[in-house]
């Protein structure tokens, strides 16, 4: 168990281009929001789900954005200003093959930076990341000026960032990443 860290759920999404709710999708006889809590109370002894406004029948603690529509950024606001440990980790529930292997080998990459987050394909994946509670203020500020890039938000911090090869050492097809955005990755995540 990672103890010193709160995992954060964010599941308060639009879903525009699956063109319904990512969280309530089933896999395997499970919600995707489902699968994602499973996961995440199997690595931290504390898990929230951060959502635009309450859902029925989730089990965890949940949180809601303190900002109308701002995407996932109000979300990890709302999410670290709740939490009461040195660290967040944000995953998005359209996230139902992220490993227990992947987020302990993240969490040993956090001393001294504000941030872990994965590099797939050449680009960050801020939805299956550490971030300090620290960061907290430089998140708000970036809100406020009216930048609601998470990536935006990377560029102002002390980050280290995992590469592919470091993560197929735990996860050799990277499936931990492979997320649900479209019907058509709904379809192939049943295959």
């Amino acid at each position: 168990m990672i103890d010193d860290c709160t995992a954060l759920i964010l599941a308060g999404g639009d879903s525009r281009r699956m063109g319904q709710d990512k969280a309530a999708l089933v896999l395997d006889g499970k919600t995707l929001l489902d699968h994602i809590t499973a996961t995440m109370q199997r690595v931290f002894s504390k898990v929230v789900v951060s959502v635009r406004q309450l859902r029925a029948g989730v089990d965890v603690p949940q949180v809601c954005d303190g900002v109308e529509a701002s995407g996932p950024l109000a979300g990890l606001i709302a999410g670290l200003a709740q939490a009461d440990t040195p660290w967040v980790f944000a995953v998005a529930c359209d996230m139902p093959f992220v490993t227990e292997a992947v987020v302990v080998h993240l969490a040993s990459c956090r001393a001294a930076h504000q941030a872990v987050v994965p590099m797939i394909g050449g680009y960050p994946q801020p939805l299956a990341a550490f971030y300090a509670t620290g960061t907290l203020e430089a998140m708000r500020a970036s809100l406020a000026a009216g930048d609601r890039s998470l990536r935006g938000v990377l560029e102002k911090l002390d980050v280290r960032y995992v590469s592919e090869a470091e993560l197929r050492e735990c996860d050799p097809q990277l499936r931990s990443f492979f997320d649900l955005d479209t019907p058509q990755d709904y379809h192939a995540a049943k295959k």
